[in-house]
């Protein structure tokens, strides 16, 4: 059994990087496979380079499949709203606010974008801070909003590198 003790992150992630460069602090892969009909959103496994996850992807029952697995979306949104609570835990810690009963919900949307006929996901990010002034809630948002690198993808988009490979 494993005797460590979880611990929040330390504040000094609050602090700016000053470099020229991208500088990764931790990279991880996610290798997806097609599984029963060959289709990764359909009948695919998702699983990490070190282990820890392994999911089976289905479609849900709105798009036409069993419901029976994890579809992206939530993936996308458990990612984002954790993401998110951390910014804000750090925030609120930083300022000595009491946050301890947040909850920050992601709701994503995937559907069809009339833009270019094809699809987009919408992202509807609610967080509840019962106790917290709702100004003071508002302005540690608004400064999560440019510290989560969720977020900020969301807003500014990112850069993508896409390579085929044998």
């Amino acid at each position: 059994m494993d005797d460590k003790k979880l611990q929040s992150p330390p504040l000094s992630l609050l602090d700016r990087y000053r470099g020229r460069d991208f500088q990764p602090l931790y990279t991880t892969t996610v290798t997806v496979s097609g599984g029963e009909t060959g289709h990764g959103r359909a009948s695919g496994v998702a699983r990490s380079d070190d282990g820890n996850l392994v999911v089976e992807l289905r479609l849900p029952t709105e798009m036409g499949g069993p419901g029976d697995g994890t579809n992206p979306e939530q993936l996308f949104a458990a990612g984002f709203a954790s993401c998110f609570h951390g910014a804000l835990n750090l925030l609120g810690k930083r300022a000595a606010v009491d946050i301890s009963d947040m909850v920050v919900a992601v709701q994503v949307s995937f559907g069809r974008d009339p833009m270019d006929g094809g699809y987009a996901l919408v992202i509807d990010l609610r967080v509840r801070m019962p106790g917290v002034d709702r100004s003071v809630a508002e302005e540690m948002v608004r400064t999560a909003e440019r510290l989560c690198p969720y977020a900020k993808m969301a807003r500014q988009g990112t850069v993508n590198i896409v390579t085929v490979v044998d």
